[in-house]
């Protein structure tokens, strides 16, 4: 059965800079920020969330179904969906925009900054879960803001299992918009800093929202991951990446994890560790979409981390 990815689709145009941000940033002066940082390589990838959960979901031999919208230069992104084999039937092009573009730099230490044109992301509303047909499970990744909602309570009204992953989506929301995500999803996917967000921004602690939902899922980097079900917390290790080549995309990557591992109706424990070594294997490329095992490989790197095989 498919998994509706409703998420933004963007280009990513990712620039390395060698140095460290905080060395160009005078704490005192922070009120009037006027920096240049010199990025000697620059190159463009395709990417947004939903594109690149799909991508890794396709990887696992799940059935991605994306919902988004795309602008008038979106024919490159288009053709390579047809030849990865991924349904763009839920892919609404609005002729009058651009698609999103994301403009990422990152620095000698890992750290980011983004700057995001939303571009035809803004017309997601216009897509509705109803018109995507049967799917087992759906996520609510970063979208258009109204499309955010919509999806979600469009979900919920037809009884799909809803995954709502706020991501850098979370500042368009208040503490009631991010309540009422709550009430709506099954499961609630967040990294350790959107985490600590989220509590401020709705006044609930994590054990809280963890008892509304059937499972709380933090990311935590090099930390691993924490999954809070049924009372329990579960530690997730961390799987130890070949090379840190490039961390974008790594939690779409782990996102993907999930939704194979509860589409197929895994344990927790199984499929928190399956899209911890998704991240792994992300970081060690650059790019979001650009690393390439088979199903076999994922199965015998996770066999070599855990003991035992999740295909």
């Amino acid at each position: 059965m498919s998994s509706l990815i409703c998420g933004s689709l963007a280009y990513d145009n990712i620039m390395q800079y060698d140095g460290r941000f905080a060395d160009a940033l005078l704490a005192d002066q922070l009120h009037k920020i006027n920096v240049s940082f010199l990025v000697p390589s620059m190159r463009r990838e395709f990417g947004g969330c939903a594109g690149n959960i799909a991508y890794n979901l396709k990887l696992l031999g799940g059935e991605p179904v994306i919902m988004a919208t795309v602008g008038q230069d979106s024919a490159p992104y288009m053709e390579r969906f047809k030849n990865l084999g991924i349904s763009t039937k839920s892919i609404r092009v609005i002729d009058s925009s651009f698609t999103a573009q994301c403009f990422i730099t990152t620095d000698a230490g890992g750290n980011q900054i983004t700057a995001f044109h939303p571009g035809a992301m803004s017309y997601s509303h216009e897509n509705k879960v109803a018109d995507a047909g049967p799917v087992k499970l759906s996520i609510v990744a970063p979208d258009g803001r109204d499309g955010m909602l919509q999806h979600a309570e469009h979900s919920a009204e037809h009884g799909i299992p809803l995954i709502f992953d706020p991501g850098q989506g979370m500042p368009m929301f208040s503490g009631d918009d991010l309540k009422h995500f709550i009430d709506l999803a099954t499961y609630v996917a967040v990294n350790d800093y959107e985490a600590e967000l989220l509590t401020a921004r709705t006044g609930l602690s994590l054990e809280q929202i963890a008892k509304q939902v059937s499972a709380l899922i933090v990311t935590r980097g090099e930390l691993g991951a924490e999954i809070f079900t049924d009372g329990q917390k579960i530690d997730i290790p961390c799987v130890p990446a070949d090379a840190i080549a490039d961390p974008t995309g790594c939690g779409d990557a782990f996102r993907a994890g999930m939704l194979f591992g509860l589409t197929k109706g895994m344990d927790w424990a199984t499929t928190g560790r399956l899209s911890s070594l998704m991240g792994s294997i992300k970081i060690a490329s650059q790019g979001p979409q650009n690393h390439a095992p088979t199903l076999a490989e994922i199965d015998d790197r996770f066999h070599k981390a855990f003991g035992y095989r999740f295909a």
